[in-house]
């Protein structure tokens, strides 16, 4: 099983230009809503044309636009799931699991596919229901078994989750392992969501503006994020432009100071970031230590969230911006420190207001040139 995608499409303001490949795997694509990742799922499924390139799934073109090639979704026999399932509503259970499966299949083999498909997600006993009848993780079990079914050359699944609370999610996430335990072939993920992605897929593609532009393992992703939107993406909540200074220092206009690094600064760096937790609180002055303030505090179950000021800023190539002023630009002048509140005692916890001492270690820092 393969696929091989190299497409572009135009739209006023946008441009979508994907080319990457996949084998037997389970390729997760994660960016921002709106970066591309579903339209080129539809490009693949033939709901959308692309204005050129190349689409091939396991030897078969689907799409060439130079040798003028563009098969029907029916054609294609690919399974793309959305968050809606989209069962048809006037079919029972049975019949909209049959629904996918050729007409050229006999009616006995039929009926044991959809049996056999009803077994491994525990639907027997379902058959005759309506999908108006069911719950929404029945109903999604029945869309997974449609999809099974049918066979397809790939299969795609488009934030089945994203709408869903998190009790939730978590118990319909195990209908996806019966799923992907069940096929062999290529599985395309498109996600918002990094957790989610580092669950399901054996590499990610990160999507920004129409472009892949970076691809690897979860732990890749996590640990050797190589470009901007990789390190948000990756859930790192600190990540600002950064300026070469020399081969381990950078420095950081909106935050207003400089930083040592331990690897070695790219001259084309465009983005430096570190993550919350590795904010570290000291007693002394030394290497990557500020002095700042704590300007804003929020709690969740086990964690407390502090906004920090850097009180010693360059004020004179950024001055400082309040939040009355504008919100967005005091929010990127202060880096984000998260503290267990299980590992620190409660009088100890810093208060709005505090001003101390905050070291960040110059051996968890990310450098990204894209």
């Amino acid at each position: 099983m393969s696929l091989e995608v190299s497409i572009k499409k135009r739209f006023s303001g946008f441009e979508l230009d994907a080319a990457f490949a996949a084998e037997d795997e389970t390729l997760g694509f994660l960016g921002a809503s709106g970066c591309g990742k579903s339209l080129t799922m539809r490009c693949i499924a033939g709901i959308e044309k692309p204005d050129e390139g190349r689409i091939v799934v396991n030897g078969r073109v689907f799409f060439d636009s130079e040798a003028r090639i563009n098969l029907t979704p029916q054609q294609r026999k690919t399974a793309l799931l959305f968050q809606s399932y989209m069962l048809f509503p006037n079919l029972t259970v049975a019949e909209n699991v049959a629904a996918g499966i050729g007409k050229d299949v006999a009616k006995a083999d039929r009926d044991a596919v959809v049996q056999s498909e009803l077994k491994r997600f525990g639907l027997q006993g379902f058959e005759k229901r309506y999908p108006a009848q069911l719950s929404g993780g029945q109903q999604q079990r029945v869309a997974l078994a449609r999809m099974l079914a049918a066979k397809p050359g790939i299969l795609m699944l488009d934030e089945p989750f994203s709408a869903l609370d998190a009790h939730l999610k978590g118990v319909l996430e195990q209908n996806l392992v019966s799923l992907f335990d069940a096929y062999d072939g290529t599985i395309l993920y498109v996600s918002h969501d990094i957790d989610e992605a580092l669950r399901f897929c054996d590499r990610i593609a990160v999507v920004e503006d129409g472009r892949i532009v970076e691809e690897g393992t979860g732990d890749d992703l996590v640990n050797r994020p190589q470009s901007q939107a990789g390190i948000k993406l990756s859930g790192c909540k600190n990540a600002t432009p950064a300026e070469y200074m020399d081969d381990h220092r950078v420095h950081l206009p909106k935050w207003g100071i400089s930083l040592s690094t331990e690897q070695p600064v790219p001259r084309d760096v465009k983005c430096l970031g570190v993550r919350a937790f590795f904010l570290e609180r000291v007693e002394e002055p030394g290497e990557n230590v500020f002095r700042v303030r704590a300007d804003r505090v929020s709690d969740s179950r086990f964690d407390r969230t502090v906004l920090l000021g850097f009180l010693e800023r360059n004020e004179a190539e950024a001055p400082i911006v309040s939040a009355d002023e504008d919100d967005m630009k005091y929010l990127h002048q202060h880096v984000f420190w998260r503290v267990n509140k299980l590992s620190v005692a409660p009088g100890k916890l810093p208060e709005e207001g505090d001003e101390l001492l905050i070291r960040i270690p110059k051996d968890r820092l990310y450098l990204a040139s894209r």
